[in-house]
């Protein structure tokens, strides 16, 4: 445990290193950040990553975003909806910030060259390290699906997501560490045994907030108790009016002993840039009603600017369909000189 702990603190030390350097040199970083098109996006996204995006897009790096299509069938039997979903998140990017003229947008299935990375890739890894990769270890179990050779390789494939487009930070909470540790590992032994093609990437640690979900869990479309940035105002209240909470009038913040409660209160907490606590003390003993009252006028006020946005381009359809076709293109060609790269470093041009 200390050693992981003494590992953790050395991790933190570097991406608070590389967060101030950002500020001074932003043209000197590429980010590769992404997401499964499981399900809509929701708060807990754009509180936990999207704002993050936008902000260090904005700074001038060179940003990538990857919409993991092919990572879907790591724990699921179907793509149902997989169309739909992918052209949500593009939405969603955009109205939240995301500038395509700045930002690549791509997806796995659209990008070969990428993807053929994993066979080189898979050389350099040995089966017990993919085994006792804690975060593959943790997916299963949330899934309950069996282990799957793309659930296993999992973090093979997250390295060709980074390697391929020279990516040198990646944004990722602490439970991902182990991802970044293998790319860089990956990275260190393709060097190692052919010639210097890669960079060794640096985790920058996101310093978000998790906001969880409506009955105290972590917020997840799984467990059905998210607020996608797709719904509407009204579908917003009476998501937080089925919310748990318990029968105590008197509101309090207190994660542990009253996670529905203090859930709702986050919630509020981020969308409004209160203090949960504070909140808690003027609402009082008015009662759950009057909190969830707070909580429902709280989240669409501070979505109103997104779910216009989102008006504006949802039934775009050309131009949503537009981003990933120059997203996919720009992709392609960095995948394709990449894996000239990896060729060459191979002695493998015939």
């Amino acid at each position: 445990m200390a050693s992981q702990s003494n590992t953790f603190l050395k991790q933190k030390e570097i991406s608070d290193k590389t967060r101030a350097d950002i500020e001074l040199h932003p043209e000197n970083y590429k980010i590769l950040t992404g997401d499964r098109p499981t399900g809509r996006l929701h708060m807990g996204h754009y509180f936990g990553t999207i704002i993050d995006r936008v902000a260090l897009q904005n700074k001038g790096i060179d940003t990538n975003i990857l919409i993991a299509d092919y990572q879907v069938i790591t724990d699921r039997d179907t793509t149902e909806n997989i169309a739909d979903n992918v052209k949500n998140m593009v939405i969603d990017y955009i109205a939240c910030g995301i500038d395509p003229e700045k930002t690549m947008i791509y997806t796995h299935s659209a990008v070969p060259a990428q993807n053929q990375l994993m066979l080189p890739f898979l050389s350099l890894v040995s089966e017990a390290e993919l085994l006792r990769n804690p975060t593959v270890k943790a997916e299963q179990e949330a899934s309950g699906h069996t282990l799957s050779g793309l659930l296993l390789t999992y973090p093979v494939h997250q390295a060709c997501d980074i390697l391929f487009c020279h990516a040198n930070i990646v944004p990722v909470g602490k439970d991902q560490l182990p991802h970044i540790e293998q790319t860089r590992q990956i990275a260190r032994r393709f060097n190692e045994r052919y010639a210097h093609v890669f960079e060794e990437p640096v985790a920058l640690l996101t310093e978000a907030v998790e906001l969880p979900g409506l009955d105290g869990r972590k917020m997840s479309k799984s467990y059905g108790n998210s607020i996608a940035l797709s719904n509407t105002e009204e579908e917003t209240a009476k998501l937080i009016k089925k919310a748990k909470t318990d029968s105590d009038r008197n509101i309090t913040f207190d994660p542990e002993n009253r996670p529905g409660v203090s859930a709702l209160l986050t919630t509020a907490a981020l969308c409004t840039g209160r203090k949960a606590e504070d909140i808690a003390e003027e609402i009082g003993d008015a009662g759950c009603g009057a909190l969830k009252a707070y909580v429902t006028e709280s989240v669409n006020s501070y979505l109103a600017p997104i779910r216009e946005r989102r008006h504006e381009i949802e039934n775009n359809d050309e131009m949503i369909k537009e981003i990933l076709h120059e997203g996919n293109k720009k992709a392609n060609a960095i995948a394709e000189e990449t894996l000239q790269q990896v060729r060459e470093a191979m002695g493998m041009v015939y």
